[in-house]
């Protein structure tokens, strides 16, 4: 198993390339399953959980091609001869759920595993669900799999969500663009991923109006075409590599990044004294004058502070000028970076949802173990900062979320390697 070995050796300077977003992209490719001509996504990542939802459109019939280097999937379902979404490739990733929507969408039938993913707490698919139901499926959960069908097709439908959720807003738009007659959306979704989502089949002839507001309206249609889209910017990874300055001290500047994909987050950069500065490329972040100062954040859903960039903020606070407090209200168990940032030294103190960091000096470089996607990312920002070495134990789970670490990091001055194990 593969562990990567982070030496703190200070300030980084140069550009760091941003992939296309992984959850846009996870979201767009299911989107092949409503139309029998061709749909080309470029500016896609190259990672685990993109090769993990071309295994399952393939294993459903879809031909997904990968060209130039993994940036470019072309793919095609105008042969689906399968239905069914097995449970050994569902397990290993909650995205794969989005296959159940453009599936009974088109041709009114489908069985899906329900799935799996990082350990963070409860994430039930019932909001997906209901949403089915309020367009006239007819659902039945059996051994573990979500048996669904709609005999005469979806039809227009009232969807309340009880609270934000970003996937079943995904799977219930994809699901709309085919339904007979008109469906609302209501307290959608409104994050980048669900308006480059929207872009997408409204080229590919859905009729959508209001993404990125709280009510998103879906005129159903008959067919819908191919289309060729870019994979809107990962914001996640870009407010990830804005830490690394942050941290360590330097400049960088993140090719692609935009204010408006993470305007909260930058709003916390700055009260922190981290400078950032939108350029012809993208964004350069800058910090240069001793420690950052603690700022207190909680999650939300966008527009407000991401809980995915949670964990790579903390390890930020953990070497900032005086006490934060981080409150997680997105997901539960979502501090289970806390520990292995404490055994490099921080003083962080978690109760329930709620983690109150007092920034120390200098981290100091140990062993640590990732427990889930952000969380390994947050150890290698830490071990950035930190004196001496640190040893990041079970990064397969940071390969499903950002691609190549180790060369964009090294290639702005730090010192990090991977190293394979037995």
């Amino acid at each position: 198993m593969d562990s990567i070995i982070v030496t703190g050796n200070g300030p980084l300077k140069g550009q760091i390339p941003i992939a296309g977003a992984k959850n846009a992209c996870l979201t767009l490719m299911p989107a092949t399953l409503l139309s029998e001509e061709p749909l080309t996504l470029t500016n896609a990542p190259r990672l685990s959980d993109i090769a993990t939802m071309t295994q399952l459109l393939q294993s459903l019939g879809a031909e997904v091609t990968s060209m130039q280097d993994g940036q470019v999937l072309a793919m095609s379902s105008h042969d689906l001869d399968n239905h069914v979404a097995d449970y050994d490739i569902v397990r290993k990733m909650r995205a794969s759920i989005l296959v159940l929507g453009p599936m009974l969408a088109r041709d009114g039938h489908a069985v899906v595993s329900l799935p799996g993913g990082c350990a963070i707490g409860a994430r039930p698919v019932d909001l997906h669900l209901k949403a089915f139901e309020a367009m006239g499926a007819e659902l039945e959960l059996k051994d573990g799999y979500v048996h669904a069908k709609a005999p005469g097709g979806l039809k227009g439908g009232e969807v309340v969500f009880p609270f934000v959720s970003v996937g079943a807003t995904e799977n219930a738009l994809m699901a709309a663009t085919l339904a007979k007659g008109t469906t609302v959306l209501k307290n959608a979704a409104r994050e980048p991923e669900i308006v480059d989502l929207a872009q997408c089949l409204r080229k590919m002839g859905a009729e959508i109006e209001g993404e990125g507001t709280e009510t998103i309206t879906v005129q159903g249609v008959d067919r819908l075409r191919g289309a060729t889209h870019p994979v809107v910017t990962d914001r996640i990874e870009l407010g990830t590599y804005m830490l690394a300055p942050a941290i360590c001290g330097g400049e960088v500047e993140c090719l692609g990044g935009r204010i408006d994909l993470v305007g909260a987050f930058c709003e916390k950069l700055d009260a922190a004294g981290i400078s950032v500065e939108e350029t012809a490329n993208g964004l350069k972040v800058g910090c240069k004058n001793g420690r950052v100062r603690a700022v207190d954040v909680t999650t939300e859903p966008f527009p407000g502070f991401p809980t995915d960039l949670q964990a790579q903020m903390m390890a930020l606070m953990c070497t900032a000028d005086g006490t934060s407090v981080l409150e997680e209200k997105i997901f539960e168990n979502r501090f289970m970076h806390a520990p292995e940032l404490i055994r490099m030294g921080a003083d962080i103190d978690v109760h329930g949802g709620t983690a109150t960091v007092k920034g120390v000096e200098r981290l100091k470089g140990a062993p640590v173990m990732a427990t889930d996607l952000r969380a390994s990312v947050s150890l290698i920002l830490a071990g950035l900062a930190a004196e001496g070495e640190t040893v990041v134990n079970r990064v397969y789970h940071l390969d499903r979320g950002y691609e190549r670490v180790e060369e964009k990091l090294g290639n702005v001055g730090a010192r990090i390697e991977r190293v394979s194990g037995s």
